[in-house]
């Protein structure tokens, strides 16, 4: 992932592009932009953006259907290196906002554009809550619809092998991502982020 850098607390817009075209977008605030690590946090409030017109050959985006227009509840921190078809995601819960769990996102590598990045979310995830010995998997039968209604061609082989690998390291053990992350805590000063005019107009990449 090439491009300019961001700094703590810009506004950096992700956005979903299906079959190369904007899907989905939503602004977050940049925590950490380093050589190693692509920290994005999504706060409470803030909203998501669906494009008027494409052809979405896989129809609208499921949020959009169901009718979400922001992002509700506590904010979530998305951890994800530089390459790699997955994000590590931080949830907390409750009025003292305690750590949740990790919900390990599969995803598209992200791609800079001049706003943010461009990603696909892949469906299928795995989740590990805090309070529990081990993952589970999430999404294993919405993920064979979206097979079906050919959301992802050519990538269902790829998609699985990345959730087998994932599932492989927390089997082993090992845990690439800074659990310090589970104590942190936004900036109070950061405002809830707004999409930008024309973002869904910037070039894909």
């Amino acid at each position: 992932m090439t491009g300019t850098r961001f700094a703590p607390g810009d506004v950096v817009v992700r956005r979903e592009v299906l079959r190369g075209e904007v899907w989905f977008g939503c602004p977050t605030i940049c925590v950490e932009d380093s050589a190693d690590l692509f920290a994005l946090y999504l706060p409470p409030g803030a909203e998501f953006g669906f494009p008027e017109h494409g052809s979405f050959p896989c129809g609208r985006h499921p949020w959009q259907i169901a009718g979400h227009t922001a992002w509700s509840g506590h904010g979530k921190l998305m951890l994800q290196r530089p390459g790699e078809a997955h994000s590590v995601d931080v949830f907390w819960t409750g009025e003292q906002r305690a750590f949740a769990g990790w919900y390990f996102n599969l995803q598209d590598p992200l791609r800079r554009t001049p706003i943010g990045v461009d990603t696909l979310d892949h469906e299928l995830d795995l989740w590990w809550p805090a309070d529990a010995d081990r993952y589970v998997w999430k999404d294993v039968e919405m993920f064979a619809q979206r097979l079906v209604e050919g959301r992802y061609p050519g990538m269902e082989a790829a998609i699985r092998a990345e959730g087998d690998r994932i599932a492989a390291l927390l089997d082993a053990g090992e845990r690439w991502w800074d659990a310090g992350w589970a104590d942190w805590r936004p900036d109070p000063s950061w405002p809830v982020p707004a999409l930008p005019a024309g973002w869904d107009h910037v070039p894909v990449r």
